[in-house]
């Protein structure tokens, strides 16, 4: 592959405007808002101000009808309703598994559908959003990487699936009634379709927005990226988000981790770990999380756990073990329940926090790894896979 080639895929994204058609207000920064109601006649000197008002009458009422915006004038909300929509994905289903995670297949532009998941826990709720609609990847435990790459998610796109999610569970605050500081929706992790780094440009205008305090009001802290490892993106990722940063790891050497995460083959463990080592230092990271899907006798040896260590020695870390999650025609087993244990006490003797994350959703196709939206299915053998994967 080429150098010099660049990082974010330059696949098909959906216009913000249609032609002859309202623009949608969800996607747009402050300043692109601030020009689009220029645009539509309001007063450069009060587009600001009207930027304010709006802005959190979308991001923290959680409002779409401009009607209700009733600190700006019935001819202004008029003009609104006749030059804007506020427009989110569409749910298409929603599931929920016997551990209460929910599952949503979402509809985006061009009819092309992504699956978000929530995952409630006893001090947060986390949901998990996609970047791209399919992936490029082919990680070869990845059910995900068995979908072609469609196109990258607008950043529209990528905030509607929080703003979704915030819908369902019923969580915009009520004007009037009493501030309620508990959040259903804590943490942001962008581990479902797709690579973010691929996509770097509305993954952060999105987070830009969740992150915005006069709206969803999320900290960067409580919103992690994961990344396969797309080296030169990852210092832009500490410069220009600032977010918590996780690795799709899963192997000590480059001959397997070559196999199970194609992309090393490009920037293999060396210089994606001469990266990592320099996240923390700008972006004030606390730690970086290390994920690591434990697969039957590929990666999870004693001697496996020990060069773990070894590599990632100098860096605030912890190590997210990771059972595997199976699927239909996947070539990989999970590990034991024993040898799991094993290898998550080596990494905790050496003073690595080393949790193993508990299967979430599996009885919806829910867990990490698994998702994959059934109308962009691309069906392949088990054989094919495991032949793909050098098995």
């Amino acid at each position: 592959m080429d150098a010099k080639a660049p990082i974010t895929q330059d696949v098909l994204t959906i216009p913000r405007k249609l032609p002859d058609g309202p623009q949608n207000l969800i996607g747009l920064s402050r300043d692109q808002m601030r020009d689009a109601l220029i645009s539509a006649g309001t007063k450069e000197k009060q587009a600001k101000m009207r930027v304010g008002q709006i802005w959190q009458w979308i991001y923290h009422w959680g409002v779409r009808d401009f009607g209700e915006m009733t600190n700006l004038s019935k001819d202004y909300r008029a003009m609104l309703a006749e030059t804007f929509v506020i427009e989110l994905p569409e749910v298409v289903t929603r599931q929920v598994s016997d551990d209460g995670t929910r599952k949503y297949l979402v509809r985006i532009a061009g009819g092309h559908e992504v699956e978000v998941v929530y995952i409630p826990e006893t001090d947060r709720g986390t949901l998990c959003i996609s970047s791209q609609v399919g992936c490029t990847l082919t990680c070869s435990f990845c059910h995900t990487g068995t979908q072609k790459l469609v196109r990258n998610l607008t950043a529209a796109e990528i905030v509607g699936q929080v703003m979704v999610a915030r819908d369902d569970l019923g969580e915009w605050p009520v004007p009037g009634a009493p501030k309620d500081e508990t959040r259903l929706l804590s943490n942001i992790v962008l581990m479902g379709m797709g690579e973010p780094l691929y996509n770097f440009e509305n993954v952060r205008e999105a987070m830009k927005i969740a992150m915005d305090p006069e709206g969803i009001s999320l900290s960067r802290r409580r919103i992690t990226l994961s990344t396969s490892g797309v080296v030169p993106e990852i210092a832009r990722t500490a410069q220009e988000i600032g977010c918590q940063l996780a690795i799709s790891f899963h192997a000590t050497t480059d001959d397997v981790r070559d196999r199970l995460v194609p992309i090393n083959k490009r920037w293999p463990l060396a210089d994606l770990l001469d990266a990592l080592r320099e996240y923390p230092k700008v972006s004030n990271s606390e730690r970086i999380t290390f994920e690591y899907v434990m697969l039957d006798g590929v990666n999870d040896s004693d001697a496996d756990a020990h060069r773990l260590i070894k590599l990632i020695e100098g860096i605030p870390a912890k190590i997210n073990l990771i059972p595997f999650n199976e699927w239909p025609g996947a070539p990989y087993k999970r590990s034991s329940n024993n040898r799991i244990r094993k290898f998550a006490d080596i990494i905790y003797q050496a003073g690595y926090a080393s949790p193993i994350r508990k299967p979430r959703g599996e009885d919806i196709m829910a867990a990490c790894g698994q998702l994959k939206s059934a109308t962009e299915r691309q069906r392949k053998s088990k054989a094919q896979i495991a032949q793909e994967a050098g098995l």
